[in-house]
């Protein structure tokens, strides 16, 4: 392997077709030029025959090795009757090679077509180890198309494929090594992140891998120090060697940007993995909290992640995700009329109102074996009775697909180290976005708020005592509580920011409805969010081994860890596509307050006095 790792000569593009012949043929003019000359060294034999073989692949014309040992190297060129020869001898009491004698004329032709016989599995794997350092992603169908574009040689599809697969084990290790070295990472993850959980389990009595669980402090720190007490729940397929699933739970930040808390991978989504997942969390917020928050959390509710949160935080409010939800309705009825009342349904803010919904789509069609299957006080507005605070879809499910499409060819330690890259960067972008902020409440929040300060004008404000309000419009009246932070309408509990009729009991009274928005929106929580760094882990070579002391208290063994049983089966994977437009948050429908139409605002109604 060491053969293989190591680029001594610069690559040069050669020309491909007769159009780009210029300017490579003035790249190859001064390789000849600057190439062999006698008494050139070498470090070492390997770096002799790479740059060698390098070269015959950029001059076009084919190597013939006559001898290759510890102490020398002779070449010729392949052709019959070319002079072309290169001796290369190793120097007395050190490791360097020289050139002895060169014969650097080529009478032949050289090659004449696209493919060359230096150009091996090896050759393939120096050429793009710089790009897959970069992009792990880069196919065997782009690798076998960049090295005709830039080399001027063609390689098979196989080549390509084992190119890469040599080269990613050359950079980031083998999957089997990312499993032997899990163990030592963990270690490292709780040394370098104190605080932080990093748990692995393997099964067998061969210690396969079986499940993983990460959390770092600083999402601990965020989530329980400044996040809504909301957690959305999803998974996502591997689809490397050795599958697995990808789970994570993950909070919400005060600007609506996702806030993964805890992450892990196991070797199949299974009831005993999610029960595993859901304990670990368990424990993981109650080491770090005195009062365990009541917590609400989002999720497509699998049966076996239903029965894991009832098992583990059975005070939890479990709802729907209501792009799922909103998914099957549009499936099972295939109807837009209905789509539009079901979404009228969503965003009723009163039991009363909903229950008109409902009996609007029932009069349409025949919807409650549907609603039998999907309880309202999972997913609808004015039934669910946790606080989703404006949240009702799963955000998190975008960034777990795209985790496992950029990971799936890592191996297990590298795809840890991918996502903690990208919560490092996130934490430094968003820290330095919060300093920026000069206002009470973040960006989202102050922009509901200026809509409802505008929306409250028209509103006659009847001050029953020092908290209570009587708020009068032409159409309703609401009660407003502003020391129980409570409005009739609901949307004041509900979202979490103060509506328009408490707005204006605030107005009213001198109050700037920004204090009375929660906690939660505020800078000051978006700072505290991001105010922990996760640190570096240190480089592998720095790492020890852990091991454990056998049953009987006598010898001690390092711990080997090997990889999970389960192997992707041969063929091509079944690629799902995941439309990223599917991802967005449903589109909220407008009603006004006054009229109770849908597609306008209480501020644009026609029937405004």
């Amino acid at each position: 392997m060491e053969d293989d790792q190591v680029l001594v000569e610069p690559e040069i593009a050669p020309e491909l077709e007769q159009s780009l012949l210029e300017p490579v043929q003035e790249l190859e003019h001064n390789l000849v030029e600057q190439g062999l000359v006698i008494g050139q060294e070498f470090a070492d034999v390997h770096t002799c025959r790479r740059a060698i073989k390098d070269m015959a692949i950029a001059m076009h014309f084919e190597l013939r090795v006559v001898k290759s040992d510890r102490s020398r190297f002779i070449a010729k060129c392949a052709r019959e009757g070319c002079p072309w020869r290169v001796h290369v001898a190793k120097c007395h009491g050190v490791p360097t090679f020289t050139v002895r004698t060169l014969h650097g004329e080529h009478t032949c032709d050289g090659v004449q077509d696209l493919h060359h016989q230096q150009a091996t599995v090896g050759w393939v794997a120096r050429s793009v180890e710089a790009t897959l350092r970069d992009n792990p992603q880069y196919k065997p169908k782009e690798i076998l198309q960049d090295i005709r574009e830039q080399h001027g040689v063609a390689v098979s599809y196989m080549q390509a494929w084992r190119g890469k697969e040599r080269s990613m084990a050359a950079v980031h290790g083998t999957l089997e090594d990312g499993y032997r070295f899990l163990p030592a990472y963990c270690e490292q993850i709780v040394k370098t992140n104190p605080g932080s959980v990093a748990i692995y389990k393997g099964i067998g009595p061969d210690n396969s891998f079986q499940r993983l669980f990460v959390s770092f402090h600083a999402s601990i720190h965020g989530f329980l120090n400044a996040c809504r007490p909301l957690l959305e729940i999803d998974k996502a397929d591997l689809k490397g060697k050795y599958l697995g699933t990808l789970l994570c739970a993950s909070a919400v930040d005060a600007d609506h940007m996702m806030f993964p808390l805890a992450f892990g991978i196991v070797d199949a989504e299974s009831d005993e993995n999610w029960m595993w997942f859901f304990s670990e969390l368990r424990k993981m917020l109650g080491v770090n909290t005195d009062k365990m928050p009541v917590l609400t959390i989002l999720s497509e509710r699998q049966p076996q992640v239903v029965e894991a949160v009832e098992v583990n935080f059975p005070t939890a409010f479990h709802g729907f995700c209501l792009r799922y939800v909103s998914e099957n309705f549009r499936d099972e009825f295939k109807n837009p009329k209905l789509l539009n009342i079901f979404w009228s349904a969503v965003y009723a803010l009163t039991t009363a109102e909903f229950d008109s919904k409902v009996n609007d789509m029932v009069q349409a069609q025949d919807v409650m074996p549907w609603f039998q299957r999907f309880p309202p006080n999972l997913w609808a507005v004015s039934y669910f009775e946790g606080i989703r605070y404006d949240h009702f879809s799963l955000g998190v499910t975008e960034i777990l697909y795209n985790w496992a499409l950029e990971c799936h060819e890592l191996p297990i330690v590298q795809t840890v180290e991918h996502i903690k890259h990208q919560l490092t960067c996130w934490f430094a972008e968003r820290q330095n976005l919060a300093l920026s902020y000069d206002s009470v409440l973040v960006p989202s929040a102050e922009k509901l708020i200026s809509e409802a300060i505008a929306d409250s004008g028209c509103y006659q404000v009847l001050r029953a005592n020092k908290v209570e309000f009587e708020i009068v419009s032409s159409e309703r009246t609401n009660i407003v509580d502003t020391q129980a932070r409570f409005c009739s309408c609901r949307r004041w509990q509900i979202y979490g920011i103060p509506c328009a009729h408490s707005v204006a009991a605030l107005l009213s009274c001198g109050e700037d409805p920004r204090l009375f928005a929660h906690e939660c929106f505020s800078v000051m929580k978006y700072r505290e969010t991001y105010s922990q760094p996760i640190y570096p882990i240190p480089d592998r070579s720095q790492w020890s081994l852990p091991f454990s002391f056998a049953q009987d208290g006598g010898s001690k063994a390092y711990v080997v860890l090997r990889p999970p049983k389960i192997r992707r089966p041969p063929g091509r994977p079944k690629m799902k596509i995941l439309k990223i437009e599917s991802l967005k948050r449903p589109k909220r429908i407008v009603q006004c307050g006054r009229c109770h139409l849908l597609g306008h605002s209480q501020k644009k109604c026609s029937l405004r006095n």
